[in-house]
């Protein structure tokens, strides 16, 4: 079993919503997501979980539906692993054609991965101030000094440093998210908090309706571009 044990609802049986992402620096930038939407993961039974690596999708899913047939799921990936996306939703029974879009069930692309998307939507002064609070600044000066590193632009080289480390990047993540605000979060996170609230919306009580009408109006915009 791959992961689904680690559930942030506690509950197996009750979870409405899996959030399935390819490692665990995403798992915890899509946790951050949810609080910064004020989606509350617990209370409208969503689980975020690490995969640890595409290739083990397919594995999860079919696990994930065996265990909750009436639950839905959605998740992030990077595009270049689109066909891995695409065979672990078939082989889970989900009825897809070749010509279907993946976002069409709920599975949303970032370009090269979500480091690079963070980068490109807080920008590279942003992303350095994060560094400085992990104390981390001193030492990505000293990998900018590289001489492989001394021509590459800024933004390749912060993902290229917070990708040295595997503590880094799932530290960093969070930190990531945390510094941005709802209009300029990158198209897969504006699609993946519109799906957490589209279920924490039928949650009896819920007060989220504002937060998600914002977000299906930022959905469209990035759509249109």
């Amino acid at each position: 079993m791959i992961a689904l044990a680690e559930s942030t609802v506690g509950v197996m049986s009750k979870i409405r919503l899996l959030v399935l992402v390819e490692g665990d620096s995403d798992a915890n930038a899509v946790r951050a997501l949810a609080d910064l939407v004020g989606c509350d993961l617990r209370r409208h039974h969503i689980q975020i979980c690490s995969a640890g690596g595409v290739t083990n999708f397919s594995q999860v899913l079919q696990e994930f539906a065996r265990a909750h047939q009436n639950a839905r799921s959605c998740g992030m990936y990077d595009l270049a692993e689109q066909q891995h996306v695409r065979r672990a939703l078939s082989n889970a029974a989900v009825p897809i054609a070749a010509q279907d879009s993946l976002e069409s069930f709920g599975f949303f692309a970032c370009v090269s991965d979500l480091e690079e998307e963070l980068i490109r939507a807080l920008g590279a002064e942003a992303v350095e101030r994060v560094l400085e609070a992990q104390d981390e600044l001193v030492s990505f000066r000293r990998f900018q000094a590289m001489p492989q590193q001394r021509l590459t632009p800024v933004d390749q080289q912060l993902r290229r440093f917070l990708g040295t480390r595997a503590t880094r990047k799932i530290r960093s993540a969070r930190r990531l998210v945390e510094r941005l605000d709802i209009d300029r979060l990158p198209r897969p996170l504006v699609q993946l908090a519109t799906r957490m609230l589209e279920v924490a919306s039928t949650t009896p009580g819920s007060s989220i309706e504002q937060t998600a009408k914002r977000l299906r109006l930022l959905a469209a915009a990035h759509a249109e571009r």
